[in-house]
């Protein structure tokens, strides 16, 4: 487990877990939102993104610890990637984090990455089509069926997947890892 991506639905903690999981292994923790959100909302086109993101694979040749889906980034990933750890949480505690989630930023408004000025709003949470907590209640069960195929699939048989269905899994999960001095 060296080059690791870690996949579930927004709000079900990839950040967090990923940033821990990188700290225990020591290796390089890669944000795929700070790599494609630019100010003010703004996507990154494919081609920059990807560069971004190999540009940061590559310097950490050591391993890295991935924290995002983006799937059209999969066959760059596969060229080292080992490791897939799916937070695979149920429905209602991901639309209870995006709510809980949605409301904090939007009260604090902090940006949400380094890179860019972004950051959440009531509007944009709660009564936009671009809200999250939308997103995360049409994609849910896409995203499950996504990665539940993915598992079974020859062609990513090479690959580890741990499938983490709870926070308190991933709490376990992360105490059995063992640091690295």
């Amino acid at each position: 487990m060296k080059f690791i991506n870690i996949v579930g639905t927004t709000a079900s903690g990839k950040t967090t877990f990923s940033r821990q999981l990188a700290q225990k292994l020591d290796l390089s923790h890669i944000e795929m939102d700070d790599l494609f959100w630019l100010d003010n909302w703004q996507e990154t086109p494919d081609d920059q993104f990807f560069l971004k993101l190999q540009s940061q694979m590559n310097a950490a040749d050591e391993g890295w610890v991935l924290d995002g889906n983006y799937s059209r980034t999969l066959p760059l990933k596969l060229a080292k990637l080992d490791t897939i750890i799916w937070l695979d949480y149920s429905f209602r505690l991901n639309f209870y984090r995006s709510v809980k989630r949605a409301i904090s930023r939007a009260m604090s408004q902090k940006p949400l990455w380094k890179s860019s000025n972004n950051h959440e709003t009531f509007r944009r949470s709660f009564l936009s089509k671009d809200s999250m907590i939308l997103w995360m209640i049409n994609h849910h069960a896409k995203n499950r069926q996504k990665y539940l195929k993915m598992m079974h699939d020859p062609q990513y048989q090479h690959l580890q997947f741990i499938r983490i269905a709870s926070p308190k899994q991933a709490a376990e999960f992360l105490q059995k890892i063992k640091s690295v001095p």
